[in-house]
C-alpha cells in the first residue's frame, strides 16, 4: 500500500517540497496531496513589479498542476488537525469540510500581513501580500489619478495625489519604488495632476529603512529614492488612519486617500488550530524540521521556527530563500523516513539580498560582497529570472521586462476584472449600463 503524505499550503516551501518528493521517492510507493486555497504559486519578489505594471500578473504566478505532474492538488483552506488520529481537516471553496489521512505531514502555510490596532487601519489601510492586493493597488493609483483630474480645489487634489507606504522593509521599499516609477510614467496623461504633482510618503517605526542589510546599502536606497522626491518619516509609527488623512506619531497629519500597509508579517491563522507546539506564533521544529512530539509531522517557512544555522538560538527569517531550501530539506527528510535516502538537517545560510529599487536602481550584497546601482539591478533580475520556475515563465519575464523598457506601461484601470455586471448590465462601451431593460425591443 502506498504513503500518504499530505502537504498544506503551496508557497514556496510546500512548492519546492513537493517537486522534491516527486523526484526522490520511487513511483508509485507514495501518494502526494498538496492543499492549497489558490492553484497557484504566487513569486512574490515580483509582486511589486505586478503592482507597477512592469510585469503582466499572469506571469507572476506559478501553476502548480503544470509544474506538479505527480502530485493531487486539493483546493481548500485549512482549518484544523488531529494529529493524534494523524488527519488533517479542510475545507473547500464550496464550502464542504473534508478531512484527509496522512501519513506524513508537511506543513507549510506560510504567513500573513501583520497588522496593528491603529484606529482606521482596517476600514482603510490598503495591503500589500497578495496578488489581487498588487492589482488593486495599482487600479486605486489610477482611480485617483482620475478623481483629481476632475477636482476645482487644490487642497482635494493634495490628498488623492498622496500616498503613504509603512514598512521600510524589502516589500515596502520595493513596492513605492515600483508605483512611484509607474505614476511618473503616465503622469504626463493628467494635466492637472502633473502640475499639482504627487507626494510619496514611507513611515517606518525603526532608526532606518532596512535593517536586513548593511546600514552603508540602506543609506544608498534611502538617498537614491530621496532624489525622486520621496519623504522619508523613520522611528515614526501611525496613529490613527481615516477616510482622508493618516496621523503619525510626530503629531504630523497627512492628507491621503490611500495608506499601503507594508510593516511586516505574521504566521498564518491555521497554524493556531493545528494542535501542534508553538513558539511565538510559528511551529516549533528541530534543525531537521521535525515537529516536537511528533515523529510525522513536519514544518517549513514563514510558519515554522526552524532554528537558523547562522544565527545561534533564532529562528529562520521569513523569506522565499529560506522557505525554498527547507521545502527541498524536509522533502529529502519525509523521502529518508519513508525508507529512501538519509536524514539532513536545514544548514542553509543566506548568501545574498536584493531590493529592486526601479529605474535601473538596485542594492544588493552576495557573499559578502555589496552592490549597487546598475549592477545591483542587473543581478536582482538575474536571480529572479533564473529562481523562477520553468523555462517558458523565464521567457515571459524576459519578454515583459524588454516590452517595458522600449514601450512604457499602460494607464488602463481594470478594477472590473473578476467583477463583470449582469447580462442586463452589459453595453456596447464595456461600462454597465443602469437599466438595460428599457433598452430592450419588445
Amino acid at each position: 500500500m502506498a504513503w500518504s503524505v499530505v502537504i498544506a499550503g503551496g508557497g514556496f516551501g510546500g512548492f519546492n517540497a513537493a517537486c522534491r518528493l516527486e523526484r526522490a521517492l520511487p513511483p508509485n510507493s507514495a501518494r502526494i496531496t498538496l492543499v492549497n486555497d489558490v492553484n497557484f504559486l504566487l513569486y512574490s519578489p515580483l509582486l511589486p513589479g505586478a503592482a507597477g505594471g512592469s510585469l503582466e500578473p499572469r506571469h507572476v504566478v506559478v501553476p502548480l498542476r503544470e509544474e506538479l505532474g505527480q502530485t493531487d492538488l486539493r483546493l481548500g483552506r485549512v482549518v484544523g488537525a488531529a494529529p493524534e488520529r494523524n488527519c488533517v481537516s479542510l475545507r473547500t471553496h464550496e464550502g464542504h469540510d473534508e478531512e484527509l489521512r496522512y501519513d506524513h505531514l508537511i506543513v507549510a502555510l506560510g504567513s500573513v500581513a501583520r497588522t496593528l490596532p491603529v484606529p482606521g487601519l482596517a476600514e482603510h489601510g490598503v495591503g500589500f501580500k497578495t496578488l489581487s492586493d498588487a492589482i488593486a493597488l495599482r487600479n486605486r493609483l489610477l482611480n485617483s489619478l482620475e478623481a483629481a483630474e476632475t477636482l476645482e480645489s487644490s487642497q482635494e487634489r493634495a490628498a488623492y495625489l498622496t500616498y503613504v507606504f509603512v514598512g521600510g522593509g524589502y516589500a515596502g521599499l520595493e513596492g513605492l519604488a515600483e508605483l512611484h516609477d509607474f505614476c511618473a510614467s503616465i503622469i504626463d496623461l493628467y494635466p492637472r495632476c502633473r502640475l499639482e504633482g504627487t507626494r510619496w510618503v514611507l513611515v517606518e517605526a525603526k532608526e532606518r529603512v532596512m535593517l536586513e542589510v548593511q546600514p552603508d546599502l540602506a543609506e544608498f536606497a534611502t538617498r537614491e529614492l530621496r532624489s525622486r522626491g520621496i519623504e522619508f518619516r523613520t522611528e515614526t509609527t501611525v496613529e490613527e488612519v481615516t477616510e482622508r488623512s493618516v496621523r503619525l506619531s510626530t503629531g504630523e497629519q497627512i492628507p491621503t486617500r490611500t495608506l499601503v500597509w507594508t510593516a511586516g508579517v505574521r504566521p498564518h491563522p491555521s497554524v493556531e488550530t493545528l494542535g501542534l507546539p508553538l513558539v511565538r506564533g510559528r511551529i516549533s521544529v528541530d534543525r531537521y524540521m521535525q515537529v516536537e512530539g511528533h515523529e510525522n509531522v513536519w514544518a517549513v517557512g514563514d510558519a515554522a521556527a526552524v532554528p537558523d544555522p547562522a544565527k545561534k538560538g533564532q529562528p529562520c527569517p521569513p523569506t522565499a530563500q529560506h522557505a525554498i531550501r527547507q521545502g527541498r530539506t524536509v522533502a529529502r527528510n519525509v523521502a529518508a523516513a519513508l525508507g529512501s535516502g538519509r536524514k539532513r538537517p536545514f544548514r542553509y545560510r543566506t548568501l545574498g539580498v536584493f531590493v529592486d529599487l526601479g529605474r535601473h536602481q538596485a542594492v544588493a550584497s552576495t557573499l559578502g560582497i555589496k552592490w549597487r546601482g546598475l549592477p545591483a539591478w542587473f543581478l536582482a533580475r538575474t536571480y529572479h529570472m533564473a529562481q523562477m520556475p520553468g523555462f517558458k515563465r523565464k521567457v515571459r519575464l524576459a519578454a515583459d521586462w524588454t516590452v517595458d523598457s522600449f514601450f512604457g506601461r499602460a494607464a488602463a484601470e481594470l478594477g472590473q476584472i473578476g467583477h463583470p455586471a449582469g447580462l442586463e448590465g452589459h453595453s456596447v462601451g464595456g461600462t454597465g449600463a443602469p437599466s438595460a431593460s428599457t433598452d430592450r425591443a419588445p
